[in-house]
């Protein structure tokens, strides 16, 4: 077995007892001390992987979620792609919960931020591309930014207040105001290619 794969089925193993550890208790209350114990690996170990807990909850969410988002096709399916983040939020219910209510919405919005920003600016460049134009570097990067902040935070609005909010028309309303307003953007400030 190679050293990465090696490495893989280690943090999968953290993950995997952090994940069961999160079924029976507030993740706050959560030590390395169990996570190592079940998953039958020295701390030295656990701190090969990860810097502390959060890095591992972020890694779990991230290899759950966020790094299958990133292999659709973006420009024909951003509505499906959100639609999948908001069904895993829906299939992960308690683990979801117990990340916001113990780390809190700007730190869970800080898991997401650095992989939405890779899809928003690859969203972006598929539609310079379409429209056969180009936006200044800057302005793509402020772009790809204020969209993230827009997408984190809306879906961050729905995880609280889900059962009160009707997820179609959450992902409706994203998917019209991204397409409608990039295009425009584009039309307007990007130069010909």
């Amino acid at each position: 077995m190679t050293h990465a794969v090696s490495s893989t089925n280690t943090k999968r193993a953290l993950a995997g007892s952090l994940r069961n550890a999160m079924e029976k208790k507030p993740f706050s209350k959560i030590t390395i001390t169990e996570i190592i114990t079940e998953c039958g690996v020295n701390r030295k170990t656990f701190y090969y992987h990860f810097q502390d807990i959060y890095a591992l909850l972020k890694w779990m969410v991230q290899q759950d979620a966020i790094e299958i988002v990133k292999e659709f096709d973006i420009v024909a399916n951003i509505e499906e792609a959100i639609h999948f983040v908001m069904n895993y939020v829906e299939q992960n219910d308690h683990l979801i919960a117990c990340a916001y209510d113990s780390v809190g919405h700007d730190v869970l919005k800080s898991f997401f931020y650095e992989d939405f920003i890779a899809i928003t600016l690859r969203y972006i460049e598929a539609k310079e591309h379409e429209a056969m134009y180009h936006l200044d570097d800057k302005y793509k990067n402020f772009l790809s930014h204020f969209y993230t902040e827009a997408l984190s935070g809306m879906l961050l609005q729905w995880i609280k207040n889900r059962e009160t909010v009707d997820k179609n028309e959450v992902v409706d309303h994203i998917t019209k105001t991204i397409n409608t307003s990039l295009s425009g953007l584009i039309n307007k400030y990007g130069t010909s290619r």
